[in-house]
Order: structure tokens, then sequence, then C-alpha cells
């Protein structure tokens, strides 16, 4: 990818949005590696747990019930819910506080699990995400999708980005525009269109300096229904 093909996608969001200083005043920027490293492990499984139910579900519903969540799962505590057996957990799947889903609700074991085992390797899960490269931040999305339960497509990748890992998304206009720019031409979660967007990602950080979640934002904003 040349530096035109950023520049063109950075001036078509500049022009779309009103001016530079417009789109500027709407990108976000992800949090530093120490506040990452602040984030207590129980907050991750928070977090997975909540874009798990999300997915394919009226947020507000989810988000008005959270505080039914955070009763029935002990604040998501890890090491209350290492405890729990499964029958505990089949118990709790039919709790009228929550959002009943049985195999969603088995995702909270899953996801605990993997934070746990994560810990007995690098001590906590929050330094795990915090020192992962964000040049190879899809590698991390492939490992959330493997070792993890239900947190392949973009489950995985917004649960990161709403707590802070510098990662780009996947959304429909950021594929509009891997696609346009013939970055990619197959499947958008294929190992090679990951790779050939995580190449085009990186490659705009080097020319530009922002960091992966700025640059999606502005890629988001360069196409579609969001004219300023």
């Amino acid at each position: 990818m040349s530096m035109k093909v950023f520049e063109k996608i950075y001036h078509r969001a500049a022009e779309r949005k009103g001016s530079e200083v417009a789109l500027k005043a709407k990108l976000s920027q992800p949090l530093s590696t120490a506040s990452l490293l602040a984030l207590s492990d129980d907050q991750w499984l928070e977090e997975f747990t909540r874009k798990i139910f999300q997915s394919g579900f009226y947020w507000a519903v989810v988000d008005n019930k959270w505080d039914g969540f955070r009763e029935v799962f002990w604040q998501f505590s890890i090491e209350k819910l290492l405890m729990m057996s499964p029958e505990m957990y089949e118990q709790r799947s039919q709790d009228e506080r929550i959002i009943r889903n049985a195999k969603k609700v088995k995702s909270i074991a899953d996801n605990c699990h993997m934070i746990f085992e994560v810990q007995q390797q690098h001590g906590r899960f929050s330094e795990f995400v915090a020192n992962w490269p964000e040049d190879n931040i899809v590698g991390l999305w492939l490992y959330l999708k493997k070792h993890g339960s239900r947190l392949g497509g973009n489950t995985g990748p917004y649960a990161l980005r709403v707590l802070g890992k510098d990662t780009f998304l996947l959304s429909k206009d950021v594929e509009t525009v891997l696609r346009a720019e013939e970055i990619i031409d197959g499947g958008l979660q294929s190992q090679k269109s990951l790779q050939a967007t995580q190449q085009f990602f990186n490659e705009m950080r080097q020319y530009s300096g922002l960091s992966l979640q700025e640059l999606s934002q502005i890629v988001s904003m360069s196409v579609g229904d969001n004219i300023r």
C-alpha cells in the first residue's frame, strides 16, 4: 500500500466530516499500557460476557439486565466462578435476573478457565493483553477464538476495543474499504484476509503515527452513511 492510499482515505474522511479538525475531534484513543495493566482480570471476563450476550441481541436489553448479571455471577469474580460446578451454571442460566441462554451462560465458565490458564503462564490476563504486540493484533483475536468460547468474529475484538486495547475493527464500512482497495478479495475472517488486513493497518500506522483504533475509525468514516 502506498502513502497515497492512506492520504486518499484520510482526506475523504475529513471531507465527509467537514474538515480535518472535525474528523480529529471524532477520534478516540486506546488506553496506555499502564492503564491496561491496571484493569482487573475480572473486568475482562465481564466484558467478554457482555459482548457475547450482546451478539445478535438488542444491546440496550443486555445493558438493562447487567446489574442482574453482576449479582448472579458474583461481580464476575474469577476466583469464585472457578469454584462453580456445571450444575450451578445450569441453575443460574434460568435465573430471571439475567437473559436466560444456557449456551451463552456456559461461555462464562469456559472463558473463566481460559483466563485462569493464561494467569498460570503470565501472572495476569491484563498483562497478557497489554503486552500483546499491536502489529499482530489479529493473533490475539485468533487466540481468543481458539482458547475462549464464543469470542470469534467481531465479539472478541469489540471487547478488546471497549476495554482499551489498541485494535482495528472489521465493521461493514471497514470491509467496504478493504475490498475497494483490493486488500482482500475472499472471506473477511479467512487467515489470508486477516493477515492482509493487519499488514494494511500496520503500514498506515507506520505512515501516520496514529493508533490502530484511530486508523480504523478514519477508514470507517471515509465511506458509508456516517456523514457528519
